[in-house]
């Protein structure tokens, strides 16, 4: 099972989506903002690529985050953080039965899903 995370509207996740649809390869769409992500599902990617891989520190989101909270992230809140916040997740997330890449990358999926 193919999941992809992201936000219906933002461009690289209709990048994502066309080049999932071009290859005919099946996916689930999540969308983070109405569906909501769970804290299990933030601490599973975080355990497999890293936080500071997740967060996404160039997003709008995070430029307008008070600078005492960007300045206080860390392992131990960015969990909490990410699930109040889901837009500050980097996009897409694409969970390929446990194998997470972050961001749309053609290569990368060529590597996968060929």
């Amino acid at each position: 099972m193919i999941t992809v995370y992201g936000i219906k509207n933002c461009d690289t996740i209709k990048k994502t989506r066309n080049w999932f649809d071009k290859h005919d390869i099946d996916y689930k769409f999540h969308d983070i903002r109405h569906d909501g992500i769970g804290a299990e599902t933030i601490a599973s990617w975080i355990d497999r690529v890293g936080w500071e891989n997740v967060l996404n520190k160039r997003s709008t989101s995070w430029r307008n985050l008070d600078n005492d909270v960007q300045q206080s992230v860390s392992a131990d809140n960015i969990i909490t953080l990410l699930k109040q916040n889901p837009t500050l997740i980097k996009r897409p997330v694409v969970d390929a039965d446990g194998i997470i890449t972050i961001g749309f990358n053609a290569d990368t999926y060529k590597g996968i899903f060929n």
